[in-house]
């Protein structure tokens, strides 16, 4: 066992764990900010935390959401909290 076998074991590692971590992490991040652009006043959305609701008004970095029939109840979030997208009907 050589240094040219030691090589190539790190370089395989090292693939591996690219295949494996890095890669899907990077389409999932690509996913996401496709997500982000596409949000528009309307669109109904899913939160990282379960609740279901309406946006209403939205920043850079910013969205407020509007949950259930109650009018009053606008909050305001960050757009990563945003798990799920339904367009709004035209």
């Amino acid at each position: 066992m050589g240094v040219g076998f030691w090589v190539i074991y790190i370089a395989v590692i090292f693939g591996f764990m690219y295949f494996i971590a890095i890669r899907p992490q990077k389409k999932e991040k690509k996913k996401q900010q496709e997500m982000f652009a596409n949000i528009a006043i309307g669109d109904s959305v899913l939160t990282s935390s379960g609740f279901y609701g309406v946006i209403i008004d939205m920043t850079d970095d910013t969205v407020i959401v509007e949950f259930g029939n109650n009018k009053n109840c606008r909050i305001p979030m960050q757009k990563t909290a945003i798990v799920q997208i339904e367009k709004a009907q035209a």
